[in-house]
C-alpha cells in the first residue's frame, strides 16, 4: 500500500477487485459521459473508471498527499480537485450532467448527501449518484414507512431522488478493515418532486415530529400549527398516528402548508 490511510479523514480504501468491477458496472458509462469521483484515495476505483473510457473524469480528494499520488499515477487522464467536497460547488465542475461515484467518509456521508439534496433545484447537476455508506446509514436512507429505521433521513433522501440498493460490502473488502458493513446505493433524479420553498422547513418539521417518534403526532402538530385540528382535517391526517406512520409525501404536504400559512 503506497499511502497510509488517515483515521482523521475516515479513510478506508476499497481493495476488492471484484467489488470495484461491480461498482463501475452498476451504471452504463459511455464515451460522452463525464464522471466525478469523491474520495478516490489511492485510485483503485479510478483505475476501473478510466477503463470505461468516459469523456472526462474529475476527482475530489481532500488529502494533499493522495492528490499528489493520484497525479503521479494518472497524469492527465484525470482532473484533480484537491479540496473538501463540502466546500466544492459541484454545479461549477462541468456543464454536463455528471455520473458521481463516491466512497464517502462515513463521518460526513449524511452531511454530503443532505447538502446535495438541499442545493438541487429543478436542474440536477448529476444524472446518477453511486454512493457507498455505512450499512446502518444506508438502511435509514432506504427505510420504508412503518419501520424502525424510517425517519428524517429517509424523508429527506426520498424528496428529490429515487433510490435503489445495489449490494452490501464486507469489511474484508477494505484496507484498513472498517468495523462495520457498507452498502452501495444508486440515486436517480425524480422527474417531479414537491416544491418546498425552504428545505430548512422540512428539516425543522421532521425534527419536531421524530424527536417524539414514540408518541402520537397530536403534540408536534400543535407545536407547528396554531389551529392544528383544522389543518389536520384539511390535510386528511389522523393525529392519533405516530411519526413513522406518515409517508414522505405527507411530510412534504405538511411543510408546504406550513410555508403557505407563513407567506
Amino acid at each position: 500500500m503506497l499511502a497510509k490511510p488517515k483515521k482523521s479523514l475516515g479513510q478506508n480504501f476499497l481493495i476488492d477487485k471484484n467489488i470495484l468491477q461491480k461498482i463501475v458496472n452498476s451504471v452504463p458509462i459511455n464515451k460522452n459521459n463525464e464522471i466525478l469521483e469523491i474520495g478516490p484515495g489511492t485510485g483503485n476505483l479510478t483505475d476501473y473508471l478510466i477503463k470505461k473510457n468516459p469523456k472526462k473524469i474529475f476527482v475530489v480528494e481532500k488529502d494533499n498527499n493522495l492528490s499528489l499520488l493520484l497525479y503521479k499515477k494518472f497524469k492527465k487522464k484525470i482532473n484533480i480537485i484537491n479540496d473538501d467536497i463540502l466546500k466544492v460547488s459541484e454545479n461549477l465542475i462541468s456543464k454536463e450532467k455528471l455520473i458521481v461515484f463516491g466512497n464517502l467518509p462515513y463521518n460526513i456521508s449524511t452531511e454530503i448527501l443532505s447538502k446535495w439534496i438541499i442545493s438541487i433545484d429543478k436542474n440536477f447537476w448529476f444524472s446518477k449518484l453511486i454512493l457507498m455508506f455505512q450499512k446502518e446509514v444506508a438502511d435509514r436512507i432506504i427505510a420504508k414507512i412503518n419501520t424502525s429505521n424510517y425517519g428524517r433521513l429517509s424523508i429527506l433522501s426520498n424528496w428529490k431522488l429515487d433510490i435503489k440498493k445495489i449490494m452490501n460490502i464486507s469489511p474484508n473488502s477494505f484496507f484498513p478493515k472498517p468495523k462495520v458493513e457498507s452498502t452501495l446505493l444508486i440515486f436517480s433524479p425524480k422527474n417531479k418532486f414537491s416544491k418546498i420553498k425552504n428545505p430548512k422547513n422540512l428539516e425543522m418539521i421532521t425534527r419536531v415530529f421524530f424527536n417524539q417518534r414514540r408518541k402520537m403526532i397530536k403534540k408536534p402538530f400543535s407545536q407547528i400549527f396554531k389551529d392544528s385540528s383544522k389543518i389536520a382535517k384539511k390535510l386528511n391526517i389522523d393525529l392519533n398516528l405516530r411519526p413513522q406512520n406518515l409517508s414522505p409525501d405527507t411530510y412534504y404536504k405538511i411543510t408546504k402548508e406550513y410555508e403557505n400559512l407563513r407567506s
